[in-house]
């Protein structure tokens, strides 16, 4: 009879648990690797939809800072103003029926959207009486944007310049 007295090697029973260990390991990797993956798409889309209102915003308070004068009897909803002597203007005009913010050129009525994902916009004009009429001084906007579960509120002011007077 032969005997081994020097056994090397491993046995089933510590293969099939360094396995299970293995196996254990790299899922909680995949996991990991599954909830970061979806946790980026969610920050890119969010990202997306806060740098889209904050553009929109910017053009806004730009085109405000320069309008001739701004009309004070739209809804808050709505912002109309003349840019320049002699154009008839632009709107910008929030639609809550498909939560999306429409630039409107008044020469041809044609709505080209800003911004979309937006669950809430205000104008609020601020008037004055300006050289005997009643005139928008500022304009202070309200909006609020949503993406899945997330929801961010941004705001911006700006002076019509041609009315500081």
């Amino acid at each position: 009879m032969s005997t081994r007295k020097n056994k090397s090697g491993f046995t089933i029973v510590e293969l099939l648990i360094s396995l299970a260990i293995t196996v254990m390991l790299l899922t909680a990797v995949a996991i990991a690797f599954n909830a970061s993956a979806i946790n980026y798409k969610q920050n890119e889309s969010i990202f997306k939809t806060v740098n889209s209102a904050r553009q929109a915003l910017y053009r806004i308070t730009t085109q405000l800072r320069i309008a001739e004068e701004v009309d004070s009897t739209t809804t808050d909803n709505v912002c109309t103003l003349l840019r320049h002597q002699g154009d008839t203007g632009i709107t910008y005009k929030y639609d809550s029926s498909d939560n999306t913010l429409y630039l409107i050129d008044n020469s041809t009525d044609l709505p080209y959207t800003l911004c979309e994902n937006v669950t809430a916009m205000t104008f609020s004009k601020n008037t004055a009486v300006i050289n005997g009429l009643i005139g928008v001084k500022s304009v202070q906007i309200s909006m609020t944007v949503s993406d899945g579960n997330i929801t961010q509120q941004l705001s911006a002011a700006a002076v019509i310049r041609r009315n500081l007077e």
